[in-house]
């Protein structure tokens, strides 16, 4: 059986897409630490722990994100983009990307912060426009 971020980067589920190419997909995490808190996934492998990926996979993850992290940094006001990969509520390998001003931003026992619809779709489209100006 697929996992949700499997049907999240098919469509079958809806997201705030912030990226995506051929093998992977960055989109808003609905429980953010900070505005522009993107998850990056890769698309065609469903393992739970980032370093069973193969050396390809992993490395083009990592790329990815890289590209991602930089598009985050150009769309929402921050001193740099934190990462970190827990792997404990999703089984699918997946990046959190959490805009920081503060190591304290980086909590993931923190309060997640609330926002509507419309501020999601905001900071997903402004992060997919400076990815687009990357390529």
């Amino acid at each position: 059986m697929a996992t949700i971020f499997t049907r999240i980067a098919k469509g079958e589920i809806p997201s705030y897409k912030v990226a995506e190419n051929e093998d992977y997909y960055a989109f808003l995490d609905i429980a953010p630490m900070a505005k522009g808190h993107t998850l990056v996934i890769p698309k065609n492998v469903e393992d739970d722990y980032i370093f069973n990926l193969d050396e390809k996979t992993y490395m083009g993850l990592c790329a990815f994100a890289r590209k991602v992290a930089q598009a985050i940094e150009k769309a929402v006001p921050c001193k740099r983009v934190g990462v970190a990969v827990l792997g404990m509520e999703v089984p699918h390998t997946h990046i959190h990307l959490v805009p920081l001003n503060t190591e304290a931003d980086m909590d993931f026992r923190k309060k997640k912060l609330e926002l509507s619809s419309e501020e999601f779709a905001a900071v997903a489209s402004s992060i997919y426009n400076e990815y687009v100006k990357i390529q």
